[in-house]
């Protein structure tokens, strides 16, 4: 029986694989594509990766390449960031300085009051301001799913996540190409352009891009303050959950028998990974050969990741998100990136 029940398991596994070969083989393609590109001509290698991948946005939409696509954007590109620890100490974190973590808590709470306060002047609910000022404010998608998680059921509310999904992600491949050339035209240290980066991007993936086109100190120290404000996520998620229980209980009490919601966990699991990887590094756990070659294998890691979610982003789907949720988006951003950049500038 048991025996029966491993190759049972063995084979479903065996068969998860293969639905992910096309689409992983695809987004390989383009990283590699992206890297032959920039070795030959130079410029960053994220940005390549990205936009050639816009280029093959209806891909991600093929049964056959859609699994691929989606295990290579969320499974490899958390590993890609959680093995970024090895190379980072405990010493680096604690540089981040008292001035810096105020200012990202600052950034965050502040982006949660103005999406609340905005939401409610435009006729939106205060879940919906929530969910848009969280995903803004800490990592974009995976924030917006964590947090509507714990939010109260409403009648447009899978819609409305759906569309701050799509909004933010849309948001923060346009910062990943700008706020580098404000970071440079503003001539920010590497520790302040990487504050600026990590305080302000919304998704991972698009951090990492971004810091590390301003060279390997900036993209070190972007990774850093990103997760830390990916860290408050579990504190974020903790407060709505108390702020809207007796309306969630109310709702489910109304749609008793109703399916419940899967909730998504608190901490992401990269995260833990990351932080084992700076204890180990922190400690001289890891040599130079062994930090080398997973440095390494998390570029590779982060770039096909970049590649699926440039054949994700597809700009027509804005169209169809209505303007309310880009307005409140938008403005959420701007008000991010203008507060951070001014704390830097003041930490200069």
């Amino acid at each position: 029986m048991t025996e029966s029940h491993d190759a049972a398991g063995h084979r479903a596994a065996v068969t998860r694989a293969l639905r992910w070969l096309p689409g992983s083989g695809l987004s390989v393609l383009i990283a590699l594509a992206a890297t032959f590109v920039s070795t030959l001509h130079g410029g960053p290698q994220f940005l390549y990766a990205l936009f050639f991948g816009i280029a093959f946005n209806y891909l991600s939409h093929e049964p056959r390449t859609r699994p691929g696509i989606e295990f290579c954007s969320r499974t490899l590109l958390r590993l890609g960031v959680g093995l970024l620890g090895a190379r980072i100490t405990a010493d680096q974190i604690a540089s981040l300085g008292w001035a810096t973590a105020l200012l990202v808590v600052a950034g965050v709470v502040s982006t949660l009051v103005v999406g609340l306060l905005l939401a409610r002047r435009m006729g939106m609910t205060r879940a919906q301001g929530v969910l848009s000022g969280g995903a803004v404010a800490i990592c974009g998608a995976s924030a917006a799913l964590a947090i509507a998680a714990v939010l109260p059921r409403e009648k447009e509310g899978a819609r409305f996540t759906l569309m701050v999904v799509v909004t933010v992600t849309v948001m923060s491949t346009l910062a990943m190409v700008v706020y580098p050339l404000v970071a440079k035209a503003l001539a920010l240290p590497p520790e302040l352009a990487g504050l600026f980066i990590g305080g302000t991007i919304h998704d991972v993936a698009q951090v990492v891009g971004a810091g590390y086109t301003l060279g390997a100190e900036a993209g070190d120290f972007a990774t850093i303050v990103k997760l830390f404000r990916v860290a408050m996520l579990a504190l974020v998620v903790v407060a709505v959950a108390a702020a809207f229980r007796r309306e969630r209980e109310r709702v489910e009490a109304e749609h008793a028998g109703g399916r419940a919601v899967a909730r998504q966990p608190l901490v992401p699991w990269f995260l833990w990974l990351f932080a084992a990887m700076v204890a180990l590094n922190s400690a001289g756990v890891l040599d130079a050969a062994l930090r080398d070659g997973l440095n390494a294998v998390s570029r590779a890691c982060l770039v096909v990741a970049i590649a699926a979610l440039g054949m994700k982003t597809s700009f027509m789907q804005l169209a169809r998100a209505g303007w309310r949720p880009l307005a409140l988006i938008l403005v959420e951003t701007v008000w991010l990136a203008v507060l951070v950049l001014a704390g830097a500038l003041l930490l200069r």
